[in-house]
This record gives C-alpha cells, sequence and structure tokens, in this order.
C-alpha cells in the first residue's frame, strides 16, 4: 500500500501536474495541502476521473486539504481539530482508508518571528499535540501526514545557520516536534532514511531546485503498528522540476500488508 502527501500549492492552477503524478506514481491514499480554494471549487469531478474518491475541506485562496483515495470513496471522520471552532483556516482533515485512521494537516508557516502569526503556529501545534495523543490511546493505526513547516533537525535544511531565527526552524517549533513524536509516533521517511540528506520543498528562489538548497517539512508521523508495517519511504523528487509544478515535491511511504509484517516481527 502506497500513501502520499502533497502540498500541491493550489488545486486547480495545479491540476494538471497532480493528474500526471497521480498516473505516473498510482499512490493508494494521497494527502494533499494548500489547495487554495473554496468547497464548490475543489475538482472532484476530475480525480474521480482520474481514480479517486476524495473528502476536502476548503478555503478561498488559502490553506486547504483533501485526501484521495484510490477506488474508494474516504469515510470522513473530523474536519478541522478539536477546540477550534472560532478558527477559520481549513488546516486539518481527517478520514477512514483501508482500516486506517489518516490525518492530512497543513501546519501553520509561523512568520515572520517574533509577532502573531508566530504564536498563532505554537497554538496550533499545541492543539495538533494534544489530539494527537488521544489518537494513540485508541491503539487504532494512525497516519498524520502533510506539510508541518518545520525542518526538525539540521540535516533537514541546507544551510541552517541562515534558518535560526525564521519561523520553521525556531527552537521552540523543534521542540514542539520533538515533543510530538515522543508521544510515541515514528516520523517515517527520516525512520528508514536516519542519516542521508532528504528534501522535500525548494523555494522558486535562487535557484534552489537546481542547486539541491533544499528543506523537508513534509512528514509521516505514524503510530507503532503502522510503523511494524513500513517497508520504503522516498520523494518523487523529479515531480519538483516539471513546469508550472508546485514548490513541494510529493512525499510517499509503502506498507506491507499485515501478514507481511506478522512475519518480520516474528522472524520467519
Amino acid at each position: 500500500m502506497k500513501i502520499a502527501t502533497y502540498n500541491v500549492n493550489g488545486v486547480n492552477g495545479r491540476l494538471e501536474v497532480l493528474l500526471r503524478w497521480l498516473d505516473e506514481a498510482s499512490p493508494d491514499v494521497v494527502c494533499l495541502q494548500e489547495l487554495k480554494a473554496p468547497d464548490a471549487k475543489f475538482p472532484a469531478k476530475a480525480i474521480e476521473a482520474a481514480g479517486y474518491g476524495a473528502v476536502w475541506h476548503g478555503q478561498k485562496s488559502w490553506n486547504g486539504v483533501a485526501i484521495l483515495a484510490k477506488g474508494s470513496e474516504p469515510l470522513l471522520t473530523r474536519k478541522g481539530l478539536p477546540d477550534d471552532l472560532d478558527d477559520s483556516q481549513s488546516r486539518y482533515i481527517e478520514a477512514a482508508v483501508e482500516g486506517m485512521v489518516i490525518g492530512c494537516l497543513y501546519l501553520p508557516n509561523g512568520n515572520p518571528y517574533p509577532g502573531s502569526k508566530f504564536e498563532y503556529k505554537l497554538a496550533w501545534f499545541k492543539r495538533l499535540a494534544d489530539y494527537a495523543a488521544e489518537l494513540l490511546e485508541l491503539e487504532v493505526p494512525v497516519i498524520l501526514a502533510g506539510d508541518y513547516n518545520v525542518m526538525p533537525t539540521e540535516l533537514d535544511v541546507y544551510k541552517p545557520e541562515r534558518w535560526l531565527d525564521d519561523a520553521l526552524f525556531r527552537i521552540e517549533v523543534r521542540g514542539a516536534f520533538r515533543e510530538l513524536v515522543g508521544q510515541g509516533w515514528v516520523d517515517a521517511v527520516r525512520h528508514l532514511h536516519p542519516s542521508e540528506r532528504i528534501y522535500t520543498f525548494w523555494d522558486y528562489f535562487r535557484n534552489a531546485y537546481a542547486r539541491d538548497a533544499g528543506l523537508r517539512i513534509d512528514h509521516f508521523l505514524i503510530s507503532p503498528d503502522v510503523a511494524a508495517r513500513l517497508s520504503k519511504a522516498g520523494v518523487d523528487k523529479h515531480v519538483r522540476g516539471w513546469e508550472h509544478t508546485s514548490d513541494h515535491a510529493p512525499v510517499w511511504i509503502e506498507l506491507s500488508n499485515n501478514r507481511t509484517a506478522r512475519r518480520k516481527r516474528n522472524g520467519r
């Protein structure tokens, strides 16, 4: 089973890119961020024609998240985090797919630091962490995937010394990420590639993609039972080089079936 996350940076403006990648990569589940479209403008028919059911939580011009499932309809379980009834920003959606809970998130950028946007980012991170702890207590397979807007370590950022006061690399934000993972989640990409320099985002400016001056800000946090099935993880970096593409590349993981995972744990 292949599950992907992709900050598409405008689902309608980059629909051709999205559909091309879906056809090429054929993921079973996809978490999309930065739809930049209200609910009524989500391209459901085009995505359905590509073979995917979808649930989405849109917003005009900004934010927006969606979950796609190949050949089936995701069962919507939540829009928005708990305790954010007054939050107008569409940043979290959750669905049940193939016996798993899939949470798709777009964590706030938080710049400039210091300021109200940075404080909002930390508050949103706290709500996410509180809810993530509740999900772990359910003891069901859970995946929290999306654009976290945080580089967890110096390995995840080109020239980290230049980012010390950026909201994506501030010590408070990296600490919040560490605390979240410390609940018992597994950072899937880093788990399989512990020392490799991997990026998921390259700015449009300063020829960043050609220089490979990137950031790793798109992550999969997976519950321990999902981690037991984790077999591969990677980034479709070449998609960032396509014409009129997003500044992010799709990130993906592959899970073995339960029987295979059980055999590995038992040494057979």
